[in-house]
């Protein structure tokens, strides 16, 4: 029984810490390793229309995340002009910013908008922002990266 607290405690301790680290970070990355959009390949989004998950081979930091591409072409775009590939908002969904809470994104759950990537949290949340969509940019907008303090 002993044991099973000290689990509990652990745990309870890393789920905090995890969601302190989180709100400090410019790029969400998730708790268990440093990949910036899922490990997905940021460029594809806008040159292929899909999303296509990166590979080692072709890996990048920026903004102390680990960004993967699906060639060295991708990557050499990426790394030409990252503020233009890179999701807006870090990555975090882009409905919960607008809502004012940091939340992980679904590489799946995407969109681009004037140019820009946008993921949400799951298809089912990005049919709810993609209703209004351009509110909700704005709000976000708003608080962004403000949110991250």
């Amino acid at each position: 029984m002993r044991v099973f607290r000290w689990f509990i405690l652990l745990v309870a301790v890393f789920a905090a810490s995890s969601v302190a680290y989180a709100e400090s970070d410019p790029i969400y990355t998730g708790i268990f390793n440093n990949n910036a959009v899922g490990g997905y390949d940021a460029v594809s989004y806008f040159t292929d229309g899909k999303a296509t998950p990166g590979v080692k081979e072709f890996s990048y930091t920026y903004k102390n995340a680990t960004w993967f591409f699906a060639s060295q072409a991708h990557l050499d775009l990426f790394k030409a002009s990252p503020e233009k590939y890179a999701p807006q908002y870090g990555g975090y969904c882009a409905y919960a910013l607008a809502k004012n809470d940091l939340v992980s994104s679904d590489p799946e759950a995407w969109r681009i908008v004037d140019g820009k990537l946008y993921l949400n949290y799951s298809n089912d949340i990005q049919k709810t922002w993609e209703a209004t969509q351009s509110d909700y940019i704005q709000k976000a907008d708003g608080l962004w990266p403000a949110i991250l303090k």
